[in-house]
């Protein structure tokens, strides 16, 4: 098959390979090479490729109902993914609004933040507070909320002005001589700051990941973090809002990440393991307050997109969701997600150049660093992360590494999101070819590197 001539490609000077199938866990190129999906793309295909459920589901609805728009219609379909995915909701969660990914999610729920004050007659709040080192979506409005340096850098003229907090990541911000639960409490505490610099009267929500995915590479919060973050939002009249676009929908062991917190949010956004990658799905959760507050005043969310609530989309999500309930695939997620913990950590033992393994089920990170011992990283111009990449790549795994962990430019990590179904072969197969592909990136980097002071 020839290569692209017409794709807009994200990389313009990449020569892609085409994929022309997928089988569970791995896809495979028109040249007939096999890769082991250790990332479900951007942790997107949870219960892999090719699934004969889905796919039939995909057929019934298609030949049902292909699509009708949501200011006419609602469908068979949405109402039936909203009600399964209500039941299986944190507390206080009660209405589904559907769309196509996670940064229109993001920007929904901006959006819905913004318009539940106007609704009860607080106007004046409008700051929305996020986190550095943080990733919430590339529309204007989910990119400025977010932290991901590389990815505003060059839009930053043009993004709105938003407020940022430091991250909760003990790997790097936690002090010596404290304890982790001690560390989260003042990482929060960082929030009520900067509250009250804004004015309390003033802020409408606050966003953050609950496990931060690609841009710290699967960092979880510290014991305690996100139950202060409730006190205080709770506190200031603050909605708080929950991205677990990559970390939800049982990415990380339970439907949602939240659960291990403890918390509930106001507002919730999901989309990746939602669909599994069939289709082209998100959702924002809403909580039984902020539906009401829009209810009872203008009754119109200002807000919408043409595909939203797209009933084949939904029929695949749904679908996706039962195969997850009745495979019991989120024991299989801590089951193995601890098998490919302790494998990476087998693989890596006192490796010197590995300098944290972190994450919870199959969310799991890898950071890479020149110095062990002092967390120091790597010159950025080596670009590690991408030729670790393309090594792995070479060697039939594909994972999904990113630059800038530490701060932005600095730092060079490894995400793996693999499949929800994978077996124990596959696990051990990632971290040995993992292994592998380091080695060799450092090799070639040998000689010509310097750290960073």
């Amino acid at each position: 098959m020839p290569s692209s001539r017409h794709v807009f490609q994200r990389h313009t000077h990449a020569d892609l390979p085409v994929a022309v199938r997928g089988e569970g866990s791995y896809l495979y190129s028109a040249d007939g090479k096999r890769y082991l999906d250790a990332s479900g793309g951007a942790a997107v295909s949870c219960i892999g490729h090719g699934h004969p459920r889905v796919i039939a589901a995909v057929k019934r609805q298609i030949d049902e109902l292909e699509y009708a728009h949501t200011s006419f219609f609602t469908s068979a379909a949405a109402e039936a993914l909203a009600d399964e995915i209500v039941q299986g909701a944190p507390a206080g969660i009660e209405r589904v609004y559907f769309n196509c990914g996670g940064s229109e999610g993001v920007e929904a729920s901006i959006k819905l933040a913004r318009q539940y004050f106007v609704e009860i007659g607080q106007p004046q709040r409008r700051h929305i507070v996020g986190r550095r080192q943080s990733y919430h979506g590339n529309t204007i409005g989910a990119l400025a909320v977010g932290g991901n340096l590389a990815r505003r850098r060059q839009f930053e003229p043009i993004l709105p002005a938003y407020h940022h907090i430091d991250p909760c990541h003990a790997y790097r911000y936690r002090l010596p001589d404290e304890s982790e639960e001690a560390y989260g409490q003042r990482a929060a505490n960082a929030l009520e700051q900067e509250i009250l610099r804004l004015g309390p009267d003033q802020v409408a929500a606050f966003i953050a990941e609950t496990v931060v995915g690609a841009t710290l590479g699967a960092a979880p919060a510290a014991p305690g973090y996100f139950r202060r973050i409730r006190e205080i939002c709770d506190r200031y009249g603050v909605l708080l809002i929950l991205d677990e676009v990559m970390c939800g929908m049982g990415r990380t062991g339970t439907l949602h990440a939240c659960e291990q917190e403890g918390v509930a949010p106001d507002l919730m956004v999901v989309a990746k393991g939602l669909g599994g990658g069939y289709l082209p799905i998100g959702a924002l959760l809403a909580s039984r307050r902020v539906h009401q507050a829009i209810r009872d005043g203008s009754g119109f969310f200002q807000h919408g997109h043409t595909y939203m609530g797209h009933p084949v989309a939904c029929a695949a999500a749904l679908e996706v969701q039962r195969v997850v309930q009745e495979e019991d695939l989120l024991a299989n997620v801590r089951r193995q997600g601890e098998h490919l913990r302790d494998a990476l950590a087998e693989a890596f033992r006192e490796h010197p150049r590995v300098g944290d393994i972190r994450g919870r089920g199959l969310l799991v990170g890898v950071e890479i660093v020149e110095d062990r011992a002092a967390k120091r990283p790597f010159d950025p111009a080596l670009a590690m992360h991408a030729a670790i990449k393309q090594r792995a790549k070479s060697r039939g795994l594909l994972c999904y590494p990113a630059g800038g962990t530490v701060d932005g430019t600095l730092g060079d990590h490894v995400l793996l999101a693999p499949p929800f179904n994978i077996d124990a072969g596959a696990v051990e197969t990632i971290a040995v070819e993992l292994r592998a592909a380091l080695d060799e990136t450092v090799a070639a980097a040998r000689g010509k590197s310097h750290a960073v002071a």
